[in-house]
């Protein structure tokens, strides 16, 4: 393409613009973008990131961060997705705005409740981390300058004045080391951390770094600033919730889901009713084993139960007939006669399914939305065991299930480092006898079709022999989220209609 001489001219400025705009492939988030973008490109940066800091989470707890495999596998991701992974060309307008403008759309989505802040900070922390170690040691020191950070260098001759004492006190330097390298003279409370493992010479309150080890004080300093802007815009919300057009994208976001849509049936007809008791053992995740037990023990569910366990059953293949009949069956074992049910119950199914009201096909409830979203309170069965059941009960309940004493500690150990979906993905891994279950586990759905391929021999359970990942908590190479699998907007606006449906469930 051809430009003429004020084309070029104006080409080139916008340029320098945009170099000048995102001088680096990393940043702070200092400063909110300021353009217009359109809805669309607003989802789909959000859900890309979203993506991107599920696969951050998956690889922290699988794999010692800084390792060959994980430095891979997120790179892999990084390019997948579009997003800097590197120092790359000054040029790299594209990825950078991306990169900056989806940080600030998730900041704003994850700051509504503590539990989503802690988590977005841990993941965004943990990208920065690997991005910021894989930057050159000139690239580093451009970085740091870009910033603005107040780490003075120290000069020569006061590095050799301390040469024998920095020796000693920096693990792993030798005096050509320190003559080498490069020392900053910092405040201690910056360099606590380095200052509790003995791993930096302190004097006068001052602390001396060494280049290597300055990740650990660019690291807190990023913390400390991020943590502080999501408090601050948390404080900012009721500004963004009166915006009808963003707040249920950002409510949604913050229960998302990006995987396969499971509203639609492969599976419909395939399954009798009579199979359900002997699959609810072998093919459910807990969440749906423990509403399935509540169920044939009471002869009842509350609105979240039903709700919640009747979209997955439609999502395993249950028909509208064979739907009807089974929560008739039960219902009548209990305080509930066949004209109540009828009435009361009935059209609530054929709602479910698209027969009636806005004959919308809802869609089965994701591994997030029921961690997130409607905690149960006494009397309920529905949520997420590992999210909402207390340690000691969720540990009564798997050695009910004869899970070995050393998996139930795997498993309540990821409870408590609250990995939720981790703790299901071992459950699954337990009852299944298998090391690795090659997937990443994000939908209940997800969880018996997975199931079921492996138990009829439809797949392979895949085997990690990679010594170099150094797995913290287990063995499996957790593949990252399926980015094949286009989110679209019809997640957000099942969820949407979803609170309609809920109306015809609030009889108890």
């Amino acid at each position: 393409m051809q430009f003429s001489s004020r084309e070029r001219q104006k080409h080139a400025r916008l340029a320098g613009d945009r170099r000048e705009q995102y001088p680096h492939s990393l940043q702070f988030y200092l400063e909110p973008p300021m353009e217009s973008i359109s809805l669309v490109e607003f989802e789909s940066f959000a859900v890309d990131r979203l993506k991107l800091l599920k696969v951050v989470e998956n690889l922290g707890v699988s794999y010692v961060r800084g390792t060959d495999v994980y430095k891979t596998k997120l790179e892999g991701e990084l390019r997948k997705l579009k997003f800097p992974y590197k120092a790359l060309a000054e040029d790299d307008y594209e990825t950078r705005r991306k990169d900056h403008i989806s940080h600030f759309i998730l900041r704003l989505a994850y700051c509504q409740s503590e539990d989503l802040r802690r988590w977005f900070l841990q993941q965004e922390m943990d990208l920065f981390r690997y991005r910021f170690n894989e930057l050159t040691d000139s690239l580093m020191q451009k970085f740091l300058e870009h910033i603005n950070l107040p780490f003075e260098a120290i000069g020569e001759d006061l590095k050799n004045e301390l040469a024998n004492e920095l020796c000693a006190s920096t693990p792993g330097f030798s005096p050509t080391k320190v003559k080498e390298q490069m020392f900053y003279k910092v405040g201690l409370a910056d360099a606590v951390d380095l200052f509790r493992a003995r791993r930096v010479f302190i004097k006068d309150g001052f602390a001396y770094v060494p280049f290597k080890e300055i990740d650990v004080l660019v690291l807190n300093n990023y913390r400390t600033k991020l943590s502080k802007a999501l408090a601050l815009t948390a404080r900012s919300l009721p500004s963004i919730q009166s915006d009808e057009r963003l707040q249920p994208l950002l409510n949604h976001l913050s229960h998302s889901y990006v995987g396969p849509d499971y509203s639609v049936q492969k599976n419909t007809g395939k399954i009798s009713l009579e199979q359900i008791d002997a699959l609810s053992v072998k093919s459910f995740p807990l969440c749906m084993r423990q509403l399935h037990r509540a169920l044939r023990d009471s002869h009842h569910l509350r609105h979240g139960g039903r709700m919640q366990y009747g979209l997955f059953l439609k999502g395993i293949g249950l028909t509208l007939e064979q739907a009807l009949e089974f929560w008739k069956k039960e219902f009548i074992r209990g305080k509930v006669d066949a004209d109540k049910f009828d009435k009361g119950y009935a059209y609530s199914i054929r709602h479910s399914y698209g027969k009636e009201g806005k004959r919308t096909d809802y869609t089965p409830y994701s591994c997030m939305k029921i961690i997130m979203s409607n905690p149960p309170s006494q009397g309920d069965y529905h949520g997420c065991p590992f999210r909402h059941s207390d340690p000691e009960l969720l540990k009564q309940k798997l050695q009910s299930y004869k899970i070995s004493p050393s998996g139930i500690t795997q498993v309540l150990e990821l409870v408590k480092g609250m990995h939720y979906q981790l703790a299901c993905q071992k459950y699954f891994e337990l009852t299944h006898d298998v090391d690795d279950i090659g997937f990443s586990l994000n939908h209940p759905n997800q969880y018996f079709t997975e199931s079921q391929k492996l138990l009829s021999g439809g797949r392979e359970p895949k085997k990690e022999f990679n010594n170099s990942g150094n797995l913290q908590q287990k063995n499996n190479s957790q593949e990252s989220i399926n980015s094949s699998s286009t989110p679209t907007s019809s997640n957000a606006k099942a969820d949407t209609e979803l609170e309609g449906l809920e109306a015809y469930f609030t009889e108890d």
